[in-house]
């Protein structure tokens, strides 16, 4: 091959790794800006400020807000699927992946607070159009494979609601662990993933009945 069609290969691969590493750099400042101030007062002007670029760059990767968002979701939840993926995919009998998974759910909660932040706020706001998406072109293969094993676990019961159940308790054991820690019977302990995944599971598969422990 030619000297020059060599190069000319090298500076386009130079190219295309600059316009990712671009894109990556405005998705995690959006990330932190919905975050924390959520979908309605983010702007591509606001982003761009914050960037200290043009809106133009903003929207050579981005043809509308609705698409920066879904693609910053995208970005943020990357890694946390990556993660719970490990966990199906492993061949560990269907109660010992749920527990992976609860374990999992819980440390990227706790690793990634930005993102949960960013999630609580999209939960209160709740807007329809917004929770579609989330549900269609983010969450879904996660949420069907929870289905899936809820489903294995325990099929005479909803397996809807049982996956809905998992999530909420993983969730809210991480919101409330800033006033959990000032109540009384608090151990250091209780905040960690792998405690706190064996309790989350105990309670799932045995309830609040004493002989079945």
């Amino acid at each position: 091959m030619r000297k020059d069609a060599i190069q000319h290969i090298l500076n386009e691969r130079s190219l295309i790794g600059d316009r990712l590493n671009s894109k990556n750099k405005i998705l995690s400042k959006a990330k932190t800006l919905f975050a924390n101030e959520g979908f309605s007062k983010v702007s591509m002007r606001s982003l761009a400020k914050e960037l200290g670029i043009s809106v133009a760059s903003i929207y050579y990767h981005f043809p509308d807000k609705n698409t920066l968002y879904l693609e910053t979701i995208q970005y943020g939840f990357a890694d946390k699927a990556a993660a719970f993926s490990k966990v199906w995919e492993n061949s560990q009998p269907a109660k010992k992946k749920l527990e992976g998974f609860v374990q999992s759910l819980l440390q990227e909660l706790m690793r990634d607070l930005e993102f949960h932040r960013l999630m609580l706020r999209e939960l209160i706001n709740a807007d329809p159009a917004r929770m579609k998406m989330l549900a269609d072109d983010v969450f879904k293969e996660q949420f069907c494979y929870l289905l899936g094993i809820m489903k294995e676990i325990a099929p005479k019961n909803d397996s809807h609601l049982l996956a809905i159940s998992v999530l909420s308790l993983c969730k809210h054991h991480v919101e409330m662990q800033p006033l959990s820690q000032h109540l009384l019977g608090w151990k250091p302990e209780h905040k960690e993933p792998e405690l706190l995944a064996k309790h989350i599971m105990d309670l799932l598969l045995n309830g609040l009945d004493e002989d079945k422990k």
